[in-house]
């Protein structure tokens, strides 16, 4: 039986900083839950302890689209680090919530999560995402990561309405639709769209659908 998966482990950026800790958490979960309807998924993005949380797809891109919806859900002043770690996912015993597992996709979310922590805290702050797979597949982590590298600098630049206006428009909603939701032109949607690089997001989307990650 094929058991590899992509698991990924997300933490709260700064969360010792947050005040309300109790309203973020649920604020967190309900954007997740969002997510959860629209993503391809093996297992629901769910809390664990402390400000972490995990999920399984069944491919890269899957997690690519859920986490990059994620970060332009995730309302202001409370963002998520993401690692993403390619390899086998098993059950190996019940636990009070759920199945207990193992498995090298989990060893190496570990693995990318704690790399997207140093490197936030290096060269490229605007980092929130990190990618880890088996030693054989190189080529695709050092795509993926520089995919991730570029996506986290554009989500990072954007405002609150840029990001509504992306998120609203990869899950399928028109311009003309957004525009009245946030009381401008649709010519305004399409320029802040254009502007804020989220036609690139999208663009990229749909180029990874297209391949077998």
């Amino acid at each position: 039986m094929n058991t590899t998966r992509v698991a990924v482990i997300v933490d709260i950026v700064d969360s010792k900083s947050i005040t309300d800790r109790v309203r973020a958490q649920a604020e967190i979960l309900d954007a997740f839950s969002r997510i959860d309807s629209r993503a391809d998924h093996d297992a629901i993005l769910r809390a664990t302890v402390g400000d972490e949380f995990q999920a399984i797809y069944p491919t890269v891109t899957d997690a690519l689209e859920a986490t990059l919806l994620a970060r332009l859900l995730l309302p202001v002043g409370i963002d998520c680090r993401f690692g993403l770690g390619r390899g086998s996912v098993v059950d190996v015993g019940n636990g009070a919530i759920g199945p207990i597992q193992d498995g090298t996709g989990w060893w190496f979310a570990r693995e990318a999560i704690d790399e997207a922590h140093r490197r936030e805290n290096g060269r490229t702050p605007s980092l929130r995402g990190w990618f880890r797979t088996d030693s054989g597949s190189r080529d695709i982590e050092g795509l993926v990561n520089a995919y991730l590298l570029s996506r986290d600098h554009i989500v990072g630049a954007m405002n609150p309405r840029a990001r509504r206006l992306a998120y609203g428009t990869i899950i399928g909603r028109s311009q003309a639709d957004l525009a009245i939701a946030e009381g401008v032109t649709q010519s305004a949607v399409s320029q802040a769209l254009h502007r804020s690089g989220a036609i690139n997001l999208i663009v990229a989307i749909d180029e990874l659908r297209g391949m077998a990650l």
